[in-house]
């Protein structure tokens, strides 16, 4: 039976940019890591109208280029250059802008294939050893770490072994890590769709009374969508022909960017915050979606991921001891407290206070808007926050 150090169980963007972060260390310290991976990455990128993308953080920026993979990833991104948010129907407005923070980019829209292919290809097989396709269908825990069970039936140990398997991990539920569940009943309609002046580097985030509208800036002058609706509401415009469809969007967004033209294929999943309540345990991690799944509105969700994967890699690499002894893991949980507290806490309020549609609500999101306009304290504290770094003072602006 083969025993590793490290089994990462899922190689998606969480569990590679983990192995990237480690495998310096690794190397040096002799240690083997293993990653096991239900989907295959394919051997090429292939750009698609439709592909699933996200938004990366300045912050998150700043973390893929001391991993050396940020000049690839920029190839094929988007900078969003300025923010609009905005209440439809109220007075209120604020503006963000890169010039202003006196950063190239607020962030950067990257399709998920490209940013995947610039993660494995920067993997040392050498030094990570790959399962995929394969899935790891049980996890006992074992004197000195855990017992992996493959789905064909091959059995492997580790000293630490790391969940990234997802929102919807089965083993986190097998090991008995509860979870805190709080739906918001909404649903999200995903989709790419192109308007006929461009976005010229600008995202938007409009708020209304049937839930808030996310465009974000996507290469090829294409936007991605993320439409916030109750979920009777997101099923029937799912539904819905691509004209029709396009018509409603209109409606609620506006002409800031001209006439929409085409819209891409449609998706929608549940909204719900959705947090571990263990990510610690002797010999175990549970990271990225498997700990925390935020509401899309901030775009925090994959940005405090790698930021949980930054202070993981440190954590293990800065400790004398072997991986996955507690004491070190529970440094990690340690530095990472107020960070998660503070990023999930601003997207749940956000999702409450511009998801709500009374009328003292409504009359309170415009003046706030209006004052974050008004005040660049203010404005500089919120941008801060949305770019990754309001709550990490290590990573600072260049």
């Amino acid at each position: 039976m083969k025993r590793y150090d490290i089994a990462i169980i899922g190689g998606g963007l969480v569990g590679a940019s983990l192995a990237l972060a480690l495998q310096a260390e690794a190397k040096a310290r002799g240690w083997s890591v293993l990653m096991v991976e239900p989907f295959a990455p394919g051997d090429s990128y292939q750009p698609s109208y439709d592909a699933r993308s996200s938004a990366l953080a300045h912050g998150t920026r700043l973390i893929y280029e001391r991993l050396g993979v940020w000049g690839a990833i920029s190839q094929h991104s988007a900078p969003i250059e300025r923010i609009h948010v905005s209440d439809r129907g109220r007075f209120g407005a604020t503006r963000l802008s890169a010039s202003e923070e006196g950063v190239p980019a607020l962030g950067y829209v990257v399709e998920n294939a490209w940013l995947g292919q610039c993660l494995w290809r920067a993997l040392d097989r050498e030094v990570v050893t790959w399962r995929c396709p394969a899935q790891v269908e049980g996890l006992t825990a074992v004197p000195g770490g855990y017992q992996l069970r493959l789905d064909d039936d091959s059995v492997a140990q580790c000293g630490l072994a790391v969940l990234a398997d997802g929102g919807r991990s089965n083993l986190r539920e097998q090991l008995g890590v509860a979870v805190n569940h709080r739906a918001y009943d909404q649903t999200a309609l995903i989709a790419n769709v192109s308007f006929s002046d461009g976005h010229g580097g600008q995202a938007f985030e409009r708020f209304t009374q049937e839930g808030p509208l996310a465009l974000l800036p996507l290469p090829e002058q294409r936007c991605a969508l993320v439409w916030t609706r109750k979920p009777a509401d997101a099923s029937r415009l799912l539904a819905l022909p691509d004209r029709d469809f396009m018509a409603h969007l209109q409606a609620a967004f506006g002409y800031r960017l001209g006439a929409l033209r085409q819209v891409g294929s449609r998706s929608a999943y549940p909204l719900a915050l959705v947090a571990a309540t263990e990510q610690v345990r002797p010999h175990l991690v549970v990271l990225g979606n498997a700990a925390h799944s935020l509401h899309p509105v901030a775009g925090q969700g994959f940005n405090l991921s790698l930021r949980d994967v930054q202070a993981l890699a440190q954590a293990l690499c800065t400790s004398p001891a072997a991986p996955g002894e507690f004491s070190t893991l529970q440094a990690y949980q340690s530095s990472q407290q107020r960070d998660q507290w503070l990023t999930v806490g601003f997207s749940d309020q956000l999702t409450r206070l511009f998801g709500g549609a009374g009328q003292w609500l409504a009359a309170g999101r415009g003046l706030g808007l209006v004052a974050l306009d008004l005040l660049p304290a203010a404005r500089h504290a919120f941008a801060r926050q949305a770019m990754g770094l309001g709550s990490r003072p290590g990573l600072s602006l260049p």
